[in-house]
């Protein structure tokens, strides 16, 4: 039997003291997501990182690291010191209850409140609109799926998009159409429709097709992050706008990664010509500190889910807690307060010029870049070319994708792996980021292209007993 000293195995005291990495990867990997770590340890990125400033990391041999990663969900950085001392000072002072459930809430309706103002701001119809509160943006579009069919329950299908990217709990997946991530996990939620992506008149065939009065809703990203930072052609989302109000189809933007900023605008969809009735957003509204989702909903259609007695039908535990929403409401106000939104539209442009130029002089390494405000996508060339990969191009690209991950490191960038797009590592750089460090960030990917010139160059680079144990990894 346990006793009351051995049941904890590490004290806080011990981890405020430091693990060290050696005992922490061995730790990740015999209790947590063992082989990711695995993985990432190979790859020599795994070990711990630490917070050297908002936006410098450092290894556990010294070694300086631009982060250029977080997914979107850094704005300010890493333990921005304004929005630590806001945290600090919200501890010291808060009155309000964590977790108010059953009761109204000072932080939960400021923030309901602003994140209205903003939107309406740009689109004034949603003056009235309504938000529901979670804790990711998976939670977010589960919720947005929920409203859509509560308004629209004589219809079937919901529409996606191929390459979209939604999340990964039981009803994002649905709409993520990514065999790896969806196969298992089948029967999925029914009555999804996947058409292509940036294709504006097969789209309209297939509303016609399929009959408008089946469709629930319409759901996408305005911009695919995880696809591979993926724009649409500027016919596409206004025609998806005229064709679902034609119709009185539910539009959901998904704006996780989109939004608040990252792209220079405060919603990519509304600027695009899109004018969605639900909009979900999450990573950079936590400041890169807490977890938090919002579904941002027009009043009608909340009011046919959570109206009168059942406006319990839809809930959740720890959403609306009152120190995610003190944290959102103060993460708002430094977006404004530093005009991060028209910094990263000026930044973006900068940055994707200064990628384009790179990408001339190392096309056998870059393939192609593409950019929207502080969301940069870099596609590699193959390692290996497909038609002599032996039917194995999918594994290739992922290799290939991990050892440009481990090359860019090796030159002190941490960027980001591409979830739903092969070849492809992104730049989320803080939208806060100070010029001279935002500068270093692409010296640093021309250094990489630089010292491999071609892509299959990286494998001749990797030691053999790293690839030995990647290729053991794999199978």
């Amino acid at each position: 039997m346990s006793t009351k000293s051995n049941l904890l195995k590490i004290t806080t005291a011990e981890v405020l003291a430091g693990l060290g990495s050696k005992r922490t990867v061995a730790l990740e990997s015999k209790f947590g997501n063992g082989d990711l770590i695995k993985l990432l340890d190979i790859l020599g990125i795994g070990r711990l990182l630490t917070v050297k400033s908002p936006w410098l990391l450092e290894d556990d041999n010294g070694k300086e690291i631009i982060n250029a990663g977080g997914y979107a969900a850094l704005p300010f950085g890493e333990m921005y010191p304004p929005l630590l001392e806001f945290i600090h000072s919200y501890l010291e002072k808060n009155r309000n209850m964590g977790l108010p459930q059953q009761s109204a809430s000072e932080w939960r309706a400021a923030l309901e409140t602003n994140l209205v103002s903003i939107l309406a701001a740009e689109l004034p119809s949603h003056a009235d609109s309504q938000v529901f509160f979670s804790n990711s943006g998976a939670e977010a579009i589960e919720a947005a799926i929920k409203f859509a069919k509560a308004a629209r329950k004589k219809a079937k299908y919901i529409i996606n998009f191929s390459k979209g990217y939604h999340g990964k709990t039981l009803g994002a997946l649905s709409l993520t159409p990514n065999e790896e991530y969806q196969a298992l996990f089948r029967p999925l939620m029914p009555g999804v429709k996947t058409l292509r992506y940036g294709d504006a008149y097969l789209f309209e065939k297939e509303i016609k097709r399929i009959g408008p009065k089946n469709i629930i809703a319409i759901v996408l990203e305005p911009i695919q992050g995880e696809g591979g930072v993926i724009i649409p052609p500027k016919d596409f989302l206004p025609t998806v706008n005229q064709v679902a109000k034609k119709h009185g189809i539910i539009i959901i933007a998904d704006e996780i990664q989109s939004g608040l900023g990252r792209t220079g605008y405060w919603f990519a969809s509304v600027t695009a010509g899109l004018e969605p009735d639900i909009i979900t957003l999450a990573k950079p509204l936590g400041g890169g500190m807490v977890p938090i989702g919002a579904t941002i909903s027009r009043k009608n259609i909340v009011k046919k889910m959570l109206g009168g007695l059942e406006s319990k039908r839809h809930s959740n535990t720890f959403g609306g807690g009152s120190l995610a929403m003190a944290v959102g409401l103060k993460s708002l106000e430094i977006i404004i307060e530093q005009d991060l939104v028209s910094k990263s539209k000026q930044n973006g442009e900068k940055g994707l010029l200064r990628l384009k130029e790179i990408q001339a002089k190392y096309p056998a390494y870059i393939k192609e870049v593409r950019g929207a405000g502080m969301l940069f996508a870099i596609q590699l060339r193959h390692i290996v070319k497909p038609a002599i990969s032996f039917g194995q191009s999918d594994l290739l690209s992922q290799l290939g994708t991990a050892l440009a991950m481990r090359a860019f490191h090796k030159n002190g960038l941490h960027v980001c792996f591409t979830l739903n797009a092969a070849q492809v590592v992104r730049l989320t750089p803080a939208l806060n980021m100070p010029e001279g460090i935002f500068n270093e960030v692409f010296e640093r990917v021309e250094k990489t292209a630089k010292n491999n010139r071609s892509a299959w160059h990286m494998l001749p680079k990797t030691r053999a007993d790293i690839l030995a144990k990647l290729a053991k990894l794999a199978l």
